[in-house]
């Protein structure tokens, strides 16, 4: 998924450099999930894993892929849902459900109606976020499987699977340059294709994951780990504004929207760590009341948050220390000089408690 400070691509790093320093355990907290992508590599690694975000469409992805330990059986939803235009319904049961999802008649809902040119023809800038096709692929496809749970024929499990796959698929066809923040004015290629559902890869620890959707800050009374990993916002840009239209297809609630964007109200999703004091002031709330024998920010070199302020902090508290490598920065993010356009420095401030 396109997601700013998604650390796909660093988390074989981040995971060398961690070991390399003795920063290891049974159990992870990831208390700004995201995507997941972090929590993912740890549970993979065999971690107990507790993880959190502010946003909803992460707690989604939270519970399909961190909280839930197999594959969902369907076995209420099964009996209710007709074989796919070829009579048969080959693969597991995941596969399945996204066939039948996949050959379902479109429809006209919220997405079709604010995020379409057809939708909004009539507004001063028609928005062009999706197709007209694609808007009423997303529409049907989520409103089905509301119903579904609404009648019953889904576990919880099961419910935010299929949201899950729906808000990882949807993020293939979306209209942007990398954030929802706005569209594009020209179709890109892989938004005129027509949306197709794919399922996502379920994993299995054995462990009683945890998952939670709040503020970092208010969690830290519950969390007891062996590595405590913060990947907070580093910048001014607040999240929420800049996923609002994945925030609502997660909830599917038709919220009040405003402007050229189709913005959601997100007054109660801001975070703090966007503001320079603050952010200093909830970095040692996390630091000083959570219980953890390792405590690791992974930050940016241009992050708002200065280095000596973050090392003052944490030096509060135990031995502490920085690593840092360098990577190819966001796409959206990549302006300014020639010197620093292309890639970006990754901060690795390691804490071991008490030492």
């Amino acid at each position: 998924m396109r997601y700013i400070g998604n650390k796909q691509n660093l988390v074989d790093t981040i995971y060398s450099i961690l070991g390399a320093h003795g920063v290891e355990g049974t159990s992870f907290c990831d208390l700004f999930s995201g995507t997941t992508s972090v929590a993912r590599f740890f549970k993979q690694k065999g971690y107990r894993i507790i993880s959190n975000d502010i946003l909803y469409m992460s707690y989604c992805l939270q519970r399909a892929y961190i909280e839930n330990n197999s594959s969902p059986t369907f076995e209420s939803l099964l009996p209710h849902i007709a074989t796919n235009n070829s009579g048969k319904m080959a693969g597991d049961n995941l596969d399945r459900v996204i066939d039948y999802l996949n050959s379902i008649p479109s429809a006209e809902g919220f997405i079709y109606s604010n995020y379409t040119p057809a939708g909004t023809y009539l507004n001063p800038v028609p928005r062009m976020y999706f197709t007209a096709e694609n808007g009423k692929r997303i529409d049907a496809i989520r409103a089905m499987i509301e119903s579904w749970l609404l009648n019953g024929w889904l576990t919880q499990a099961e419910y935010y699977i299929l949201i899950a796959c729906l808000i990882e698929s949807v993020s293939l066809y979306a209209n942007i340059s990398g954030v929802y923040a706005a569209f594009q004015k020209q179709w890109d290629p892989r938004a005129v294709k027509r949306l197709l559902l794919r399922p996502i890869d379920i994993i299995d620890n054995g462990l009683a994951n945890e998952s939670y959707c709040q503020d970092g800050v208010t969690l830290t009374d519950n969390i007891d780990v062996d590595i405590l990993y913060l990947d907070p916002p580093y910048n001014e840009r607040q999240y929420a504004p800049n996923y609002h239209l994945l925030e609502t297809i997660a909830r599917y609630d038709d919220p009040p929207i405003r402007g050229i964007s189709g913005m959601r109200d997100y007054s109660s999703q801001k975070s703090r760590f966007c503001n320079r004091k603050t952010a200093l002031i909830d970095l040692e709330k996390i630091v000083s009341t959570a219980r953890y024998r390792h405590f690791v920010l992974s930050y940016n070199s241009e992050g708002i948050m200065p280095r000596d302020k973050i090392l003052e902090i944490l030096e509060k508290y135990g031995r502490s220390r920085v690593v840092e490598f360098t990577y190819n920065r966001f796409k959206s993010n990549s302006r300014g000089t020639s010197a620093t356009i292309k890639t970006v420095k990754e901060q690795l401030y390691i804490l071991n408690y008490g030492e």
